[in-house]
């Protein structure tokens, strides 16, 4: 099982990500992406499931038609751990991809 961070070592690695932030009243991080359209959008969670699958670390997400909203929290370690900023990092490398 991962090791949930600390305060310090989950601000630490917000520090290194770019418009990911915390979630209020939860150990969680979260970043909202919007793309030029619905088929943007998809193709995004489509490549990012991918990624999810074969780190088995999976995503909590809200698609409205050309937005994304992702949540990511290690749910047996009860809070952040760098499983989710290994995840974070490669999500914004899809979005950059575009």
């Amino acid at each position: 099982m991962a090791a949930k961070l600390s305060a310090a070592e989950r601000r630490e690695g917000l520090a290194q990500l770019s418009g990911w932030s915390e979630v209020a009243g939860r150990d969680a991080i979260t970043k909202t992406f919007r793309f030029k359209d619905f088929n943007a959008a998809f193709g995004f969670m489509a490549r990012v499931a991918l990624v999810a699958e074969k780190l088995d670390h999976h995503p909590e997400w809200r698609n409205v038609y050309r937005t994304v909203e992702v949540t990511l929290s290690t749910h047996d370690a009860g809070g952040v751990t760098a499983r989710d900023l290994e995840l974070a990092r490669a999500i914004d490398a899809i979005a950059a991809e575009g």
